[in-house]
């Protein structure tokens, strides 16, 4: 057992935090002291992917600021609503690699689950924010489809739980399905993808860490932070917690036009991760998904923001820059 320092945070608290999240545009911009008049909005955008996002992700967002970066993530704005050649509901072709319900295998040796159909946020450039979720979360007592995938398979050493966001799930639902996975003797290694330390930090409690690490898989956990802004005390207090657990703690991001896209904006980030000790993993260019054009920049742009990045900081702070590819055997460098 790995010694780990008691998490000061309760269930009950990130549940809270779950039930009192944001869900409408108005109740956004009076917590932000912002005139809903004077923003590019159309309500279409948020009828056809609502509006999430919890509290204490807003408490980091400047007052009276419409372009701050934490808050063009979330917003949804009228750009959304034109349609944009190239841009689809699924860009990476992920009902190609959906055999049974819940599972997603594109590449050797690995798996995704999604576990959890919920998300704390929800992004506007997310991938999956067309996905077909009701056909693909068992619950936990449905999950032997994927299971019995899984074991006739041994080429499968590890299982990605994803979603959504897997940490939406409780502690016992994840703690359950973490001892079912891990009964398959050739599952080794345990992923999960998540944002929820870094939009709830609350969500990391004693229950959480001992659901993780309560089996004989290795743990590894990937955060998803785009700017530095968004790395806050309580955050790293989180992120904390879960190194002190044995968990080992990578970060991806989505380079973003308005948001992360200046040398500024990606070296703050990239430091403050090192000063956490969370691992830059990937900076992804962004996926094609329908209404997220507007955040798109040029690979020109993101190879030049990548240079000037290896000209300023050591090697051990960079992330791969990378893009997904339907159909290819892994990411592709750039």
């Amino acid at each position: 057992m790995i010694a780990r320092t008691a998490a000061r945070w309760q269930t009950s608290d990130w549940q809270q935090v779950m039930k009192t999240m944001i869900r409408s545009v108005d109740e956004l911009c009076d917590a932000l002291a912002l005139d809903p008049a004077t923003l590019d909005l159309d309500p279409a955008a948020q009828q056809a992917f609502a509006l999430r996002v919890p509290r204490p992700f807003v408490a980091l967002m400047e007052k009276g600021n419409s372009r701050d970066p934490l808050l063009l993530q979330v917003l949804p704005q009228a750009q959304e609503m034109q349609p944009v050649p190239g841009f689809v509901a699924d860009p990476l072709q992920e009902a190609s690699f959906n055999p049974v319900p819940g599972l997603v295998h594109k590449y050797r040796g690995r798996v995704l689950l999604i576990s959890s159909p919920a998300c704390a946020v929800h992004c506007r450039y997310c991938f999956r924010r067309h996905f077909p979720y009701q056909a693909n979360t068992p619950g936990l007592a449905d999950w032997q489809q994927a299971l019995d995938y899984i074991a006739a398979d041994p080429s499968i050493v590890e299982v990605i739980l994803s979603g959504g966001d897997p940490l939406s799930a409780s502690d016992d639902y994840l703690a359950g399905l973490i001892s079912r996975l891990a009964a398959i003797d050739h599952v080794s290694y345990l992923r999960i993808h998540t944002r929820l330390p870094v939009v709830v930090p609350q969500r990391v409690t004693d229950g959480l860490l001992q659901a993780l690490t309560g089996s004989r898989l290795q743990p590894t956990m990937v955060i998803h932070a785009n700017h530095a802004q968004e790395l806050s005390a309580d955050v790293a207090e989180s992120l904390a917690l879960l190194r002190q657990a044995g968990i080992r703690l990578l970060n991806q991001s989505v380079l973003l036009a308005g948001v992360n896209d200046s040398e500024a904006s990606l070296r703050a980030l990239l430091e403050r991760l090192h000063q956490i000790q969370v691992e830059a993993y990937y900076l992804h260019l962004l996926d094609a998904v329908e209404g997220a054009a507007h955040f798109q920049l040029p690979q020109a742009r993101a190879l030049a923001l990548y240079e000037a990045l290896r000209r300023q900081l050591p090697g051990f702070m960079l992330p791969r820059l990378v893009r997904e590819t339907p159909h290819a055997p892994y990411k592709t460098w750039l």
